[in-house]
């Protein structure tokens, strides 16, 4: 990758030369900053067009940043008989735990089966059998309810063993970030809080489109040929401007964070919900531990950030009952919650939310290309797809050997952190080479990790420069998840961010001020529990 950082704070520069008319003219440009958005920026400039990516709110702020965490193949899929989607997505997770070690990660999981249950052992160990050869590993076997409990201290009784095999987790905002990062290195462009307010059409055919920079409100009409609407569940949307056919059903998922202390896991553990019989997870993230997720059609507005429901709470809480009950986990355990909205692609609106397929669509109207569903997993190949169906009004491709998505490092863990090359494997996973810069470049008391997580203030000094912070929760809930990882939002780092914020962001009293109350009340909102009752 390098050791020049790439800087998405060239922003500004940006959106003046475009003000000028130097930069309106693009092959592409890609509507939505989430994973399938940047995905296809990066596969977009690998094949040389002229590419930028807008996104109305921060990187990752949808989807992307509130999904489950799992980079997998999906067992459940399999067995639903979906054969293809787990194929494809099996061999996507193994080219990323190649491509992006530190960042995707391989995990132990671990199929719970209780007496009487469907599926059993048997039925477990023949998916788990056939799971592992589409993959290509053989990594699986079945642990009897001893072994179990020898894991996973205070399991309840109930457990009678779990079939074990193995799939990913990340961080899903990171991995958005390392892709534009990736993006922008090979010459793409992105811009975020830069919404797109109306498509251009010339003669029956899509020439543009209109754009409101929501810094300072100006507009902009840019040209290209093609605009490839990668919006997620927002996708009806912008494609309703041309047809007003309605395919996209959001779902809300919802997680609980608990302190690693209170519930501690050694991989992902995996157990139908006694109610309803849905897969619900336990799963160390981040130095904690998550409780996900739900599964039910959110027909709230989707601007407005989702926030997990009392319903919702009591479920997952219900579920970590079902697998500690000696721990009995409460409302107080909680240190937060995230709920993000699924884009799937809806086929009958009485059908269980459950029971969707997961797979993604590509609808191609009049230069508007349309792409939603899918999984976090499979972006690459949602990328292609998208631009397979853009190739007609697009310029020759370049011809491109490399089919990586990620550059490889060129330092290694003891060179990034000598005195800690676990952490340095970290970093690098994140940040790629700038990892050492990184360190380098900030004052020796903020490269302390923080207590309770896996992070140091460097990360947040590095992403304020390099990153393209525009808000306080940019900071907090994406480019780190601090704010998700210590209480009340991580109040306990807020002196000295307002530092870095003042030296690196050239904020004053007034807008520090201001943040900090746009912050809390958005905590409040949508990352803190509802109120009881």
């Amino acid at each position: 990758m390098g050791n020049n950082p790439v800087s998405f704070t060239d922003r500004d520069d940006l959106w003046e030369r475009m003000r000028n008319g130097d930069a309106r003219d693009w092959d592409l440009i890609i509507v939505g900053g989430g994973i399938c958005g940047a995905g296809t920026l990066r596969e977009a400039v690998r094949k040389g067009y002229r590419a930028l990516l807008i996104e109305q709110r921060d990187f990752a702020w949808g989807t992307s940043s509130r999904s489950s965490q799992m980079v997998h193949g999906g067992l459940r899929y399999l067995g639903m008989g979906d054969t293809k989607l787990t194929r494809h997505s099996l061999t996507e997770r193994e080219r990323l735990l190649r491509e992006a070690p530190g960042l995707v990660e391989r995990a132990g999981w671990y199929f719970t089966v209780r007496k009487g249950q469907f599926p059993g052992r048997l039925a477990v160990s023949i998916l788990m059998w056939f799971y592992d050869r589409i993959a290509g590993i053989k990594d699986h076997r079945y642990l009897n309810g001893e072994e179990l409990r020898s894991r996973f201290e205070g399991l309840s009784d109930d457990i009678k063993g779990a079939g074990r095999y193995t799939d990913s987790l990340t961080d899903d905002a990171r991995l958005v970030l390392r892709v534009l990062t990736e993006a922008i290195r090979a010459g793409g462009s992105a811009l975020n809080y830069v919404r797109a307010t109306r498509l251009l059409v010339d003669s029956g055919e899509l020439s543009g489109v209109t754009v409101e920079n929501a810094v300072d409100g100006d507009s902009l009409e840019l040209r290209a040929p093609v605009v490839i609407n990668a919006t997620g569940a927002w996708a009806d949307r912008l494609r309703n401007q041309v047809n007003p056919e309605k395919r996209v059903r959001p779902l809300r998922g919802s997680h609980l964070v608990i302190p690693a202390r209170r519930l501690t896991v050694t991989g992902v553990l995996s157990l139908l919900h006694p109610r309803d019989k849905r897969p619900v997870y336990a799963f160390p993230w981040q130095g904690a531990t998550v409780l996900g997720t739900t599964d039910l059609d959110h027909p709230h507005e989707l601007d407005v950030e989702a926030s997990i429901s009392n319903a919702e709470v009591e479920y997952l809480l219900d579920a970590a009952a079902a697998m500690f009950p000696q721990l009995k986990l409460s409302r107080a355990d909680v240190i937060s919650s995230w709920a993000g909205v699924r884009p799937v692609i809806g086929t009958e609106r009485s059908k269980d939310p459950s029971k969707e397929r997961r797979d993604h669509a590509v609808w191609s109207d009049r230069g508007l290309i349309s792409v939603s569903g899918g999984k976090l997993t499979t972006f690459r190949l949602i990328a292609l797809d998208a631009l397979e169906a853009a190739r007609p009004r697009l310029p020759a491709p370049r011809s491109d050997a490399d089919d990586r998505v990620f550059a490889a490092t060129e330092l290694t863990a003891e060179q990034v952190a000598p005195e800690d090359p676990a952490w340095g494997y970290r970093l690098l996973g994140r940040f790629g080479d700038a990892a050492r810069n990184l360190l380098s470049e900030s004052p020796p008391e903020e490269r302390q990790r923080i207590d309770g997580t896996r992070y140091c203030l460097a990360e947040c000094r590095w992403a304020a420069r390099h990153e393209a912070v525009q808000h306080l929760d940019d900071l907090l809930l994406r480019r780190t998840r601090l704010g998700l990882l210590l209480k009340d939002g991580g109040e306990q780092l807020f002196d000295a961010l307002r530092k870095i914020c003042f030296e690196e962001l050239g904020w004053d009293e007034s807008r520090w001020e201001t943040e900090l109350d746009r912050y809390r009340e958005l905590v409040r909102r949508h990352y803190a529990l509802p109120e009881d009752g």
